[in-house]
């Protein structure tokens, strides 16, 4: 039997729902944590009933991952209007501090929205959000160096598998501060490469 057709929120009404929905995961997520987590607990917080709910949403997992990309796509056009904002290097902290906060809530909670949006979208959720926002960027910003899809690979991927292995390893207890500034590091110093690269060919030209 063909999986059942979920609604697209479209209209005002049903959006609200689906935001009532996620909100009500959230807030259960931070109170109660995943295990206790379910589509009929959410259902009642956020005031629908389980029918509606599974107009939208196929299951608990979906849900999560729903959450997971809503706060992934509001991290990137953060970050877009960052870089627009101030492309030079002195943006790079502002972008490293966005990427570690960019999903909101406990560490627990952040956990949970990211290991779900892998696992219902898999690793390919990298390559979509790469794509995403390096055609948000595209025309609309000069580097000092040729932002190729390899440049921009690097740049939007390093940091991103860095925060997520961290978030993996908590057993490492990593301090916040201190792996921000090395993230920055990492991200001037290819910046910083890059640009002395194309300065260098440029002169033996």
């Amino acid at each position: 039997m063909a999986e059942k057709k979920r609604r697209n929120p479209k209209q005002a009404r049903a959006q609200a729902t689906v935001d009532a929905v996620l909100e009500a995961a959230f807030q259960i997520l931070e109170r109660d944590g995943e295990a206790k987590l379910t589509t009929n607990l959410i259902a009642e917080r956020a005031g629908v009933s389980i029918g509606t709910l599974y107009q939208y949403f196929a299951d608990r997992e979906a849900i999560l991952a729903a959450m997971g990309q809503r706060q992934a796509e509001a991290t990137r056009e953060r970050i877009t209007q960052i870089i627009l904002a101030a492309p030079e290097t002195s943006s790079v902290r502002a972008i490293v501090q966005a990427l570690m906060t960019g999903i909101t809530g406990s560490p627990a909670t952040r956990v949970a929205l990211s290991d779900a949006l892998f696992r219902t979208r898999g690793e390919a959720v990298l390559s979509e959000q790469h794509e995403m926002f390096f055609d948000s960027l595209s025309g609309r910003l000069q580097f000092a160096f040729e932002m190729s899809r390899e440049s921009a690979f690097v740049l939007t991927h390093a940091v991103v598998c860095l925060l997520r292995a961290a978030a993996a390893e908590p057993e490492l207890d990593l301090d916040p501060g201190a792996l921000e500034d090395e993230l920055v590091l990492l991200l001037e110093s290819y910046i910083g490469a890059k640009a002395a690269r194309t300065t260098t060919g440029a002169n033996l030209r």
